[in-house]
């Protein structure tokens, strides 16, 4: 019979009966600027190269799921081309209040990062590792500028233990799809 009366107290409350809290607004809703397919060119530390991505919604909206695929001309006669490749997942943390991102690198790296600072257009997000898993001490941070709905630039920094944040990469991505 409890169990009854909650069912027809939350019935009621979905019909309309009582009032609604306001909705919810989606935490991720901010990243949807990302979705779709990239590519675009790279330089840095590496070398200078080419670069694609793909952002997509996953797991009934819960996860932005990413793939970067970068190819690097190193100038190296014996190793000329430096291939990088990272998938992970980014994720709301209700307790934290936080947009959360597992970047998972083919050189058998994880990438814990935090969403940090948002600018307050909306155009700038600014993600700093809270951990890197195989590379003790290290740090890392991603800068995303939107610059049109189908331009993105990234500035990734990278700072040794100890030492200050130093820029290793920066991509200009253009929209494919």
């Amino acid at each position: 019979m409890k169990y009854a009366c909650v069912r027809a107290v939350l019935g009621f409350s979905a019909l309309g009966g009582f009032s609604q809290a306001p909705a919810q607004t989606d935490p991720l809703a901010v990243l949807g600027a990302f979705v779709g397919q990239w590519q675009g060119s790279t330089s840095g530390k590496p070398g200078a190269g080419t670069t694609t991505r793909e952002y997509r919604f996953a797991l009934n909206g819960h996860f932005l799921w990413q793939h970067d695929r970068s190819v690097y001309e190193t100038g190296n006669t014996a190793s000329p081309q430096f291939i990088h490749e990272d998938e992970g997942y980014f994720s709301y943390d209700a307790t934290q209040k936080k947009i959360l991102w597992m970047q998972f690198h083919s050189e058998g790296l994880v990438n814990e990062y935090a969403l940090e600072s948002a600018g307050a257009d909306g155009k700038s997000l600014e993600f700093v590792t809270t951990q890197i898993q195989n590379l003790p001490g290290f740090r890392a941070k991603k800068l995303y500028r939107i610059v049109s709905p189908d331009a993105i630039d990234e500035t990734f920094w990278l700072a040794p233990p100890g030492k200050d944040f130093e820029p290793y990469t920066e991509a200009h991505l253009k929209r494919v799809k």
